[in-house]
C-alpha cells in the first residue's frame, strides 16, 4: 500500500511568504527567518509553488 506524504512547505511565487506546517496545531503558520516572519504581502492572492515536480507518494516504497 502506498503512503501519502504530505507537503511540510510552501512558498508564494508572488510575493515571498512562507508557510510550515504544524502538525500540533494541525495548520499551516508563517515560517520565521532570523526571527522575523516572511509574511509576504497581507493582501496577496498567494500563488504557492505548487508544480509537478511534488509527489506525494513515499518514493521508499
Amino acid at each position: 500500500m502506498a503512503t501519502i506524504v504530505p507537503p511540510t512547505r510552501r512558498e508564494c511565487e508572488r510575493c515571498g511568504r512562507v508557510d510550515v506546517w504544524d502538525d500540533e496545531q494541525m495548520n499551516w503558520t508563517i515560517s520565521g527567518e532570523d526571527d522575523e516572519k516572511r509574511v509576504g504581502n497581507p493582501q496577496c492572492l498567494h500563488e504557492w509553488d505548487i508544480n509537478g515536480e511534488y509527489n506525494p507518494f513515499d518514493p521508499d516504497e
